[in-house]
């Protein structure tokens, strides 16, 4: 009888965390870099210097699993030969520029095959919250309306322009916000703000949108900006049927229906994008984080009726300096093409169903484990003090969590009690199991030594 060879574990850490050259580095950048950089950053304390797949090393030869992808943005994992060969031909020819290229050429005409609906026309930016704000000023052009809807819960970036669409505290003494933008409450059916049950409610929060706008707007509403999932509130995932409902309201009230698909498109939920989930087609989406594989690129997709509504569509109307630049695009294209082109989508329903299925065991075996959800490799995990009150966990026993799952290999965003998995899309079972077999070994640890 031939023995099967032990699995070499991707996860391999050879000294403390963080290591020696990791806390030089990074305390010699602190004296000369902003605060307010990431948390998880400041938190590790962890240097990167490369990665390979699902894995990342830091200059101390550490090696992590990654279930953070930068903020779901490392759609390729590292160095996917594809990706690194399309920037560094393009890089060698031109790199910057206005001009139409044939790799923007390329990359739109790909956009548009597979686009949701008739969305097929793109315009090119450089940030999340830019795309976003294009997609208000292109609402706005279109209806010739002035005022927005989002939601509680909901984040579409941090500049002015969308700042008061950021459904949290975050924007407190950030004020004043700009005129003629309105939060209404999220599907948040497990912590209801307006202490329905769902099914039973029948919609009373999409309901509440209408009450909303008699009540606190000037029933001038230019668009609703809606995530199929809201990420950063914890990847919270809403009931099926959600966007068609807001879809509805939208029609009924003259408004388009922008979809923000900066988190969950491009295969981040199993389907090539969120809203797809639902069925429906907003009037825009705005991409971002997946579609440019790590390099800056973003932009909103719409279709011809509405996008080529002026004073968006003047001359300069809607244009970016860098984005849709040769360099971002050739990035884009590769990272598309790549995603279409070894089923990465379907690698996404998988293997995230197989994560999703792992994960849900958590919520036996752990006290503290309150919910667990997701749609693809957009996961959720919830941590509480008492399931019955859904008290949630409070943040220093969650930044030991996330301590002790880095000092055995992996990376998940895992210091708030809202517990955030987006690993890169082209993760496999063994790869994801070995994660979340640490994660198991985080939690017991932290179970034992806060008595939890």
């Amino acid at each position: 009888m031939l023995l099967q060879e032990p699995v070499a574990k991707k996860a391999v850490v050879r000294t403390e965390v963080p290591g020696p050259k990791s806390r030089e580095i990074f305390n010699l950048e602190q004296q000369y870099i902003s605060p307010g950089i990431q948390t998880i950053a400041t938190l590790s304390q962890i240097v990167l210097e490369k990665g390979e797949g699902c894995v990342v090393q830091d200059v101390d030869g550490n090696r992590y699993i990654d279930f953070f992808a930068g903020v779901a943005v490392s759609s390729l994992g590292y160095n996917h030969p594809k990706y690194v060969r399309a920037i560094q031909e393009q890089v060698a020819k031109i790199h910057v520029g206005s001009f139409a290229t044939k790799v923007r050429a390329e990359l739109s005409k790909l956009l548009a095959e597979n686009a949701v609906g008739d969305l097929r026309r793109t315009q090119y930016y450089s940030g999340g919250a830019e795309a976003v704000e294009a997609a208000l000023r292109l609402a706005k052009s279109y209806t010739k309306k002035s005022e927005v809807i989002g939601f509680w819960g909901g984040f579409h970036g941090k500049t002015l322009g969308v700042l008061g669409l950021i459904g949290d505290d975050f924007k407190h003494q950030l004020g004043p916000l700009p005129f003629g933008v309105y939060n209404t409450p999220y599907a948040n059916c497990r912590r209801c703000p307006l202490n329905h049950t769902f099914p039973e409610c029948e919609w009373a929060c999409v309901d509440f949108i209408k009450q909303k706008i008699q009540l606190e707007t000037t029933n001038n509403i230019a668009a609703i900006i809606v995530e199929p999932i809201q990420g950063t509130n914890g990847n919270l995932v809403p009931p099926a049927g959600y966007l068609k409902e807001i879809r509805r309201v939208a029609d009924e009230i003259g408004a388009l229906l922008i979809v923000d698909e900066m988190i969950t498109g491009f295969g981040r939920t199993g389907k090539m994008f969120g809203c797809q989930h639902d069925g429906i087609v907003p009037d825009i989406i705005t991409i971002g984080k997946s579609f440019g594989g790590g390099y800056p690129m973003t932009g909103l997709m719409s279709r011809d009726e509405v996008i080529f509504s002026k004073p968006f569509a003047n001359p300069s109307g809607s244009s970016s300096s860098y984005g849709g630049n040769p360099l971002a695009a050739a990035a884009a294209y590769a990272t598309v093409k790549t995603i279409i082109d070894e089923g990465l989508v379907e690698n996404s329903a998988r293997v995230g169903a197989f994560m999703l299925n792992k994960l849900m065991a958590f919520k036996e075996k752990f006290s503290f484990v309150g919910d667990v959800r997701g749609r693809g490799l957009l996961i959720g995990v919830e941590l509480v003090k008492n399931k019955q009150t859904k008290e949630k966990l409070d943040k220093e026993t969650c930044k030991l969590f996330f301590k002790e799952c880095l000092k055995r290999g992996l990376i998940v965003m895992g210091y708030n009690p809202d517990i955030r998995i987006n690993p890169p899309l082209i993760i496999d079972e063994a790869t994801a199991e070995e994660g979340i077999e640490i994660m198991e070994v985080a939690f017991t640890h932290v179970a034992d030594r806060r008595n939890l």
